[in-house]
């Protein structure tokens, strides 16, 4: 199987010392069985490494611009996380967020280990934000028991405007089991899935030792988006009200006089 070449062979030797990565408490994955694997997000690495220091394949739900990448480059991003124990996950809601939990459904029922992000998104700047509840619907549908993870030193691992990460090492701390059976039979109702997605939050905060943010970090990405866009300097703007205040049918010298009526003819 490529998953395993790849991770013994190809890629995880290499990794290993170049990032000297290191773990603790492997003894909380269960040996066998369906298993949540639920962490913080701070680089796209973060699905490497720890898959690379499981000892069980670890199959993530990656978002899916990674699989309709076009061109060679699209190819071989598509065929690399396929590969990699990757599935395509629609973030956007509706009938593709559905799709993406009968998924990660399908891949528990199946006794396999799944990896998610319940931040949705990477932070932007190494803090732990607020989880979407997906994660407890995975959970409350599948009943499999949740592994919190924490992911340490990915995300110093390349600043902004850096193209190639940086070589450091990396850790990940694999938590105690977290059992939701007690709610088993019980309607999924919002306030049930907000509690469970919280609790498993506040595990991976306690493992990670990040700064919990009570936000979305999608919202806070937008909200950086929005404030980097250029604006108007002062200049520019002096320049507009002069442009309001001048009459809409003023005219150069010496121009337009030809188009006037004299009253003299």
């Amino acid at each position: 199987m490529f998953y395993w070449f790849l991770k013994r062979v190809l890629a995880g030797p290499l990794l290993r010392i170049l990032f000297r990565p290191w773990v603790r408490g492997l003894d909380n994955l269960p040996t066998e069985g369906p298993a949540i694997i639920a962490g913080n997000h701070n680089h796209f690495m973060d699905s490497i490494f720890v898959p690379l220091l499981a000892p069980r394949p670890v199959v993530y739900l990656a978002k899916k611009d990674y699989f309709t990448g076009r061109g060679l480059k699209g190819a071989v991003t598509r065929w690399f996380f396929k590969l990699n124990n990757q599935l395509p996950m629609d973030r956007g809601g509706g009938s593709g967020s559905q799709a993406s939990l009968e998924s990660g459904l399908k891949v528990l029922g199946e006794g396999n280990c799944l990896g998610i992000y319940p931040e949705g998104t990477r932070s932007p700047d190494g803090k732990l934000y607020r989880g979407r509840t997906g994660i407890a619907r995975l959970v409350l549908e599948s009943e499999a028991p949740v592994v919190p993870v924490a992911i340490i030193g990915t995300d110093r691992l390349q600043p902004a405007g850096r193209l190639v990460p940086k070589l450091r090492r990396v850790g990940v701390v694999f938590g105690s089991p977290m059992d939701f059976s007690k709610y088993s039979g019980l309607p999924s109702d919002r306030f049930l899935l907000r509690s469970v997605t919280d609790e498993i939050m506040y595990e991976i905060m306690r493992l990670s030792g990040q700064e919990y943010v009570d936000t979305y970090a999608s919202t806070v990405k937008t909200k950086l988006l929005t404030s980097a866009k250029p604006k108007k300097t002062d200049s520019a703007r002096e320049d507009a009200k002069d442009s309001a205040k001048k009459p809409k049918d003023s005219a150069p010298q010496g121009e337009g006089d030809a188009d006037r009526s004299d009253p003299a003819e």
